[in-house]
């Protein structure tokens, strides 16, 4: 049922034109930064291979691209999720859902995996654009794994988040609006934390920004992986009591 709910939830997004017009303008956005970011690579490669670490064409045209990619879809992604159950409630559809067999846990983990599936089809799109690099260059193969995957949990940590701020109202504006406010949140919380105590504060940890960096360095470490999984986990929990409340009520 989990798998049914979630492609239920995917055509409802392809059926909405919000879908289309996000993969489109992010495409075409993304796509010129990365033609100019190539254009540029190729005017400074003779200096670039005057230095004595050259850094390679992913590290001058990939990241930069994911970085900006990440900024622009935290200002996206609480479009696609806002209404996942806020829009629920307002047609008073999830009384119908709540209500039905199927458990809190189906329900929600069928429409994240929905959301998961959507993002795995967006990034996914996105790496076409380091992928051609094959054609003429030598891209970091590994450097390119750490960063899908590190969208891949970036986006769903996004897409956690965004679902339990959309169970908590039916008003898909206010689901977005606060969706938006705690990714900036946690996207900047760092600066507060190297404020108050340096690198290792516990402020710095918690960043999203401080996680999502080092994979787009190609650092594959172990605890960037396990800090998005308790995220995603510690959302999809709440959203499910927040459910089972309501059910209740």
């Amino acid at each position: 049922m989990i798998w049914v709910i979630a492609r239920r939830e995917l055509f409802a997004m392809f059926l909405s034109p919000l879908a289309w017009v996000i993969l489109a303008v992010i495409q075409i956005l993304l796509g010129y930064m990365f033609l100019t970011n190539l254009d540029n690579f190729f005017l400074l490669q003779p200096q670039l291979m005057q230095l004595a670490n050259t850094p390679g064409v992913t590290d001058v045209v990939i990241t930069p691209l994911m970085q900006v990619a990440a900024i622009i879809l935290l200002m996206v992604m609480p479009l696609l999720t806002m209404r996942s159950i806020a829009e629920e409630k307002r047609n008073r559809t999830l009384s119908l859902l709540i209500s039905s067999p199927l458990s809190m846990s189906e329900i929600v983990l069928g429409k994240y995996l929905g959301l998961l599936l959507f993002v795995v089809i967006l990034v996914s799109m996105l790496m076409l654009m380091p992928l051609s690099l094959y054609l003429g260059t030598s891209p970091d193969g590994g450097k390119l794994l750490s960063i899908y995957l590190g969208m891949l949990l970036l986006l769903g940590t996004f897409a956690a988040i965004g679902l339990y701020l959309s169970s908590l109202t039916e008003n898909q504006t206010i689901a977005a609006i606060s969706t938006f406010g705690v990714l900036l949140m946690l996207w900047i919380v760092d600066w507060v934390g190297g404020a108050l105590d340096g690198d290792h504060s516990i402020l710095t940890y918690l960043s999203l920004l401080e996680h999502h960096q080092s994979m787009l360095e190609g650092v594959f470490n172990t605890s960037d992986i396990a800090y998005y999984l308790l995220l995603i986990t510690a959302f999809l929990v709440l959203t499910i009591r927040q459910l089972d409340r309501e059910r209740l009520l």
